[in-house]
């Protein structure tokens, strides 16, 4: 059994929450590698460490004096080190910071060194070996991750090493400067270890114990997701879920690696595990729920459209001219429905409905707006009757007219479009129902 721990910002905000992720990897000998992020907030009014880097380097990038910023940084990285009686010193590294930041400063270098400053301190605290992603982890030309370069180098560093630190966020771009990755970065990173050095389980730890079966903002104290699939995440996180971005998912999902989400502060939680596939009988007949607001559904009829061909495709066609991506196309024999993000239709709406009518000749275009979408979403779907029955009654016990309804042909999801002011309502309907009356 071998294992990689990642650990989230709020997981490594300061001293004591080194103490615990410490505890934590030294509980468990098969805890091989650790990807720490850079230092979160200590509280709720504080400032994450890589938000300091970035003013530092907006204030470099200006010509403006920036030490007493970069001094309060220090102090956050000190503070860490005294909490932690090490014996280490991050003079030198500050002063190679400061003198880059004088001479070319550029926003990845300066928003790279939370993680490679966490990373440096994390080595010293556990005695493990320190790998730099910027040897190891390489970007192509277009900015991409270079996975095969990645694998290869990644891979006999890690084997060599037998058990590490490797800070998350960056790596090593084409031009030789250090790139970071644009969000989910640690995350990620911790998905290109587990995947490199073949390890059992991808732990992600972090300061909640799991995914949530809704959004705790709508719902009260919602249960936690055990198992769910990999499939499933995908659409939940596309519904604004606040789960792994996809980026983090894809190394460790194409070598059959689980990842389970973990709770630092309560490591007695088993969290959630995230699989390719499962046998597991789900709890629920939903495995979440899970909504955005601010969508605009686009209206098109024509008699004997079904029998026209092409007509899909001409449609589309006038969203495609405008570079308006679509998110759902829910249809009828005489209708055809294109539902958009509000903000990038609104100012292109006459040149859509203009471009519809030129190239297809439908009979008409009509526009809503002010549309919310919700994704109901689970495996046990598939195999339980009458679930789309029960979300139309718990709605419409809760008095919110349905106003669009899709469902995959994987039966794994069902779409609902309500009203942007009935949102909060339909979940909290959705998710009664299906959990509630069964705990």
């Amino acid at each position: 059994m071998s294992k990689v721990a990642k650990f989230g910002g709020s997981s490594l905000a300061d001293a004591n929450q080194f103490r615990k992720a410490g505890d934590i990897v030294r509980a468990d000998s098969s805890r091989l590698f650790v990807v720490p992020s850079a230092p979160g907030k200590r509280f709720p009014k504080d400032t994450k460490v890589t938000d300091m880097l970035l003013a530092l380097y907006k204030s470099a990038a200006e010509g403006e004096d920036f030490d007493e910023l970069l001094a309060a940084i220090k102090a956050r990285y000190d503070e860490i080190i005294t909490g932690l009686q090490l014996d280490i010193s991050l003079d030198d590294e500050f002063a190679e910071i400061r003198r880059v930041m004088k001479e070319e400063p550029y926003e990845d270098y300066a928003a790279s060194r939370g993680e490679y400053l966490n990373g440096r301190i994390m080595a010293a605290y556990l005695d493990f070996p320190f790998i730099d992603p910027y040897e190891a982890i390489f970007f192509n030309e277009e900015g991409t991750l270079n996975s095969y370069k990645t694998e290869k180098v990644l891979s006999k560093l890690l084997a060599e090493a037998g058990h590490a630190v490797i800070p998350g966020f960056y790596g090593q771009g084409k031009d030789g400067r250090i790139k970071t990755f644009s969000r989910g970065g640690s995350d990620i990173t911790g998905s290109i270890v587990a995947s490199a050095a073949k390890v059992d389980t991808y732990e992600n730890w972090t300061d909640v114990s799991g995914f949530l079966v809704a959004d705790p903002r709508v719902v009260k104290d919602p249960v936690t997701i055990h198992t769910i699939t990999y499939r499933e995440l995908r659409e939940l996180s596309y519904m604004g879920a606040a789960v792994l971005h996809e980026d983090a998912i894809f190394p460790v999902r194409s070598k059959g690696i689980p990842i389970n989400i973990r709770n630092t502060n309560k490591p007695e939680d088993e969290g959630t595990w995230i699989v390719e596939s499962t046998a597991k009988k789900p709890k629920f007949t939903i495995t979440g729920v899970a909504g955005k607001k601010g969508f605009c559904a686009v209206l098109i009829s024509k008699a004997m459209m079904n029998s026209e061909i092409g007509f899909g495709r001409k449609v589309l066609e006038a969203f495609e001219e405008n570079h308006i991506s679509f998110e759902h196309m829910p249809s009828g024999i005489d209708t055809m429905t294109i539902v958009v993000h509000e903000t990038e239709f609104m100012d292109k709406e006459q040149r859509v409905v203009s471009a519809i009518h030129r190239m297809s000749q439908p009979d008409s275009v009509e526009i809503e707006s002010d549309l919310a979408l919700i994704a109901v979403v689970g495996r046990a779907m598939r195999s339980m009757r009458g679930t789309a029955a029960r979300i139309f009654s718990a709605l419409a016990h809760a008095h919110v007219n349905i106003r669009m309804i899709d469902q995959g042909s994987s039966e794994l999801n069902i779409i609902i479009g309500v009203e942007n002011k009935d949102f909060e309502t339909a979940i909290r309907a959705i998710y009664d129902i299906f959990v509630t009356t069964q705990l």
